[in-house]
């Protein structure tokens, strides 16, 4: 294994190593293009995709598709391009419901660690909007009623292992961290707006607090584990395999609305048919519990600390690394069992032991010495989730289908956006264009968006690209849904045009195919001659082939 931070120093190379490794770990971000093999324990674009912005966008597009399926993130707004809009509805929701007295939190986009976050009570504050022109942030709903435990707010530190994208395979940690404020709770006021160590859970900022409790017990303390309180809510009756199976279902909803950004990073630094390595990734998920156990998404930490110590002061100035307890129950874990998880040399054992076994003429099922080296190691504490759960959350991958139609026609390989030739061939060629939505209309649509989103400037690899990004793209995809399927829910609209657009580039490439191999008529060419008196034998295509084109000709 080579990279930048290891888990293990004896493993790690700081200054890299030219020579091929099985595992290359990376401190940061995937920023290696020399590495054409191996794993990766980053994937492109991931930084980009979880950045505040970015994730509120794709939370939203998912919120528009599946109202109900992502109520779990809070209401957002994006500033500055967002805040007439927050303004207008902020007082229209205050008129419909005058005993509404909301408090919202400002989140700069590339803030980390609670810098630069504060509540407001009022759109009309003045550091809203005398900070956004020169730094873009999300405002959203704070939660007034949190969860309490020894009358302290607190969140939750999970840890997720995005293993593949494709086939997707996610693992959730079954232990995870809580972290507490350092100041008993109270509802938001004017006079406590401003009392970090009471509304923020931050860890980097209640460190700094004469309360922080840094205890040898995973059950007490400021940072503890998350087993600890689920105990602790058991016991006074809750349903904690519920609350289970509601954060289960918030991860694996989130990573479906990440994973088509994803896939365009992906194919743009790690081209199909290209030799590259594969990637995986240890994600940091903060969530929220309601009063009610509700989960709430606050956030997704691309490089989630993993820190096993915390700095003591033991005289002013002169600090010393202690051991943390409940870090190292939770994070030691992690770490080793992705380290298991994607370890090359077990299949390549298993293989070898197989094949040897074969040669050995042996009939019986070989003995597993792997599976006897991994029974000598503590049992997994990543639990699968996906594709374990697949069936139940099939339905709400649609953009990520969106996303290879994108990808499909983006044409140059390394590029994260769509020209105009493209998007006229995606529109060409899935016969979307017709009388009443003319290619003139065609080349409008995706000068307008493309416009649009190109002056928010959010794009950080290309911003100098005037393309069509994936975000602009699933607008555009969405206004030609609603035009051809009216009077119909945007979740049905979207999924009727996919299965066109599939449908209609299935019959092409099997046009193409037949084409390629002389046995069918292109559009335009006479038809063959054929000699008198002679018996002509049909092509019996493949019956799906037949399906698909026979569809494509019906219109569908």
């Amino acid at each position: 294994m080579a990279g930048g931070t290891s888990p293990a120093s004896n493993m790690a190379f700081p200054f890299g190593r030219r020579l091929p490794c099985d595992i290359y770990w990376h401190g940061v971000s995937f920023h290696d293009n020399n590495i054409f093999s191996g794993q990766v324990n980053k994937f492109p674009g991931m930084m980009e995709t979880v950045r505040k912005i970015t994730l509120s966008r794709a939370m939203r597009i998912m919120q528009d598709l599946f109202p109900l399926e992502y109520n779990f993130y809070p209401r957002s707004w994006i500033l500055p391009e967002e805040l007439p809009l927050f303004v207008a509805e902020v007082r229209m929701m205050k008129d419909n419901n005058p005993s509404w007295k909301p408090t919202f939190i400002v989140k700069p986009d590339g803030g980390c660690q609670g810098d630069g976050i504060y509540l407001i009570k009022d759109p009309s504050d003045i550091r809203l909007t005398g900070s956004i022109q020169s730094r873009p942030a999300v405002v959203q709903e704070y939660i007034c009623k949190p969860l309490l435990v020894d009358k302290l707010k607190f969140d939750i530190r999970l840890y997720v292992l995005l293993k593949s994208l494709e086939p997707l395979e996610i693992y959730i940690a079954k232990d995870g961290l809580s972290r507490f404020c350092t100041e008993p709770y109270q509802e938001p006021t004017l006079k406590n707006l401003h009392q970090v160590f009471m509304h923020l859970t931050n860890y980097s900022l209640n460190i700094h607090s004469g309360n922080f409790i840094h205890s040898d017990s995973v059950n007490t303390g400021s940072k503890r584990t998350f087993s600890s309180i689920l105990c602790r809510l058991s016991s006074r009756g809750a349903d904690v395999k519920k609350l289970w199976s509601d954060i289960i279902s918030l991860v694996i909803k989130t990573i479906i609305a990440l994973t088509p950004e994803l896939k365009v990073y992906y194919q743009s630094d790690i081209p199909a048919g290209k030799p590259g390595p594969t990637c995986f990734q240890i994600l940091g998920f903060d969530i929220l519990l309601m009063k009610n156990l509700k989960p709430v998404l606050l956030e997704v930490n691309a490089n989630p600390s993993m820190r096993i110590e915390h700095e003591q002061e033991l005289s002013p100035g002169v600090f010393e690394n202690v051991p943390s307890r409940v870090d190292e129950e939770v994070k030691v874990a992690v770490i080793r069992d992705t380290l298991r998880l994607v370890d090359p040399q077990k299949k390549k054992k298993k293989d070898t032991q197989c094949q040897s076994w074969e040669q050995a003429g042996a009939g019986e099922e070989p003995p597993d010495a792997v599976a006897g080296a991994e029974a000598a190691l503590p049992s997994l504490c990543l639990k699968q989730v996906f594709p374990k759960y697949a069936k139940q959350f099939s339905y709400l991958r649609l953009v990520d289908r969106v996303a290879a139609l994108f990808i499909r026609f983006l044409g140059v390989k390394g590029t994260t956006k769509l020209g105009p030739t493209g998007f006229r061939t995606f529109i060409r060629n899935c016969k979307l264009s017709n009388s009443n939505f003319s290619m003139a209309a065609v080349d409008i649509l995706y000068i307008d968006i493309t416009r649009r989103w190109n002056s928010m400037g959010i794009d950080h690899k290309e911003s100098g690209n005037p393309g069509m990004c994936l975000q602009a793209f699933v607008e555009a995809f969405f206004c030609l849904a609603q035009k051809k399927y009216k009077s119909r829910p945007l979740h049905e609209q979207v999924a009727l045009l996919i299965e066109q657009c599939e449908c209609r580039l299935a019959a092409l490439q099997g046009q193409r195919l037949l084409w390629g191999c002389g046995l069918g008529e292109r559009p335009g060419a006479p038809p063959p001659a054929r000699p008198q008196r002679q018996r002509v034998f049909g092509l019996q295509k493949p019956a799906q082939l037949r399906a698909l084109v026979c569809r494509d000709s019906a219109g569908s």
